[in-house]
């Protein structure tokens, strides 16, 4: 502990720095991943093939896969954001695809009664009421790439891994605890915003089905 009450300035300028990284990640994983996802509930024969190359991607370690992307992106922040976006595609993907194929049958019925078409289902029912199986989906991402994030550092990334890498060289445990310490409690309060968000989605849409099953009867 004592290198991070001597050095707060650093630790928290890597903290920034590994929370701009993860959340760059993030957000680009489910600019891609959700509209994939969208699709394949259109296009269902192509699910098998696209998950599979996802579950493909994601299982291939990480420094493995960085060493693949150093040719063409070269070292630092374009290998790690392509190498979390490619791991992340498969939990997004996957939860998007589940969270708008098990809409009650009967809401998308009630929705196509009153004359929506295909574009207003999408996006005023499902993507709504497949949001609380997406945000399940992100949570896992997010806690992934925060511990991947922290791989990364051995690439040039930056971030709070640099410190684990430099305690491990030098035999510093201070180091090493200064950089353990605050991505322990980043993946754990992420983890806990996101399930609060969860929640009120789920309960939001438990709501929103009592009011349709109301509205029918």
């Amino acid at each position: 502990m004592h290198y991070l009450l001597q050095n707060p300035e650093r630790v928290l300028s890597l903290t920034i720095d590994h929370i701009q990284i993860s959340a760059a990640a993030v957000m680009a994983s489910v600019a891609i991943g959700v509209p994939i996802g969208i699709v394949l509930t259109r296009l269902r024969f192509l699910q098998g093939i696209v998950l599979g190359i996802a579950g493909v991607l994601y299982t291939i370690p990480a420094l493995a896969l960085f060493a693949m992307l150093i040719p063409f992106f070269g070292l630092g922040f374009k290998p790690t954001m392509v190498a979390l976006i490619l791991y992340s595609q498969l939990a997004i993907i996957r939860n998007t695809v589940s969270g708008i194929e098990t809409i009650n049958p009967s809401i998308i019925e009630a929705a196509t009664g009153m004359g929506m078409s295909g574009m207003q289902l999408l996006f005023l029912v499902q993507i709504p009421l497949g949001l609380p199986v997406v945000m399940a989906g992100i949570r896992m991402i997010t806690v992934m790439a925060i511990g991947v994030a922290t791989i990364a550092s051995y690439i040039g990334a930056g971030g709070l891994g640099d410190l684990i890498f430099e305690g491990i060289f030098t035999f510093d445990t201070g180091k090493i605890i200064a950089g353990a310490l605050p991505i322990c409690l980043l993946a754990l309060l992420s983890d806990r915003i996101l399930v609060k968000v969860q929640r009120r989605l789920e309960q939001w849409r438990e709501d929103f089905h009592i009011g349709t099953q109301s509205k029918e009867s």
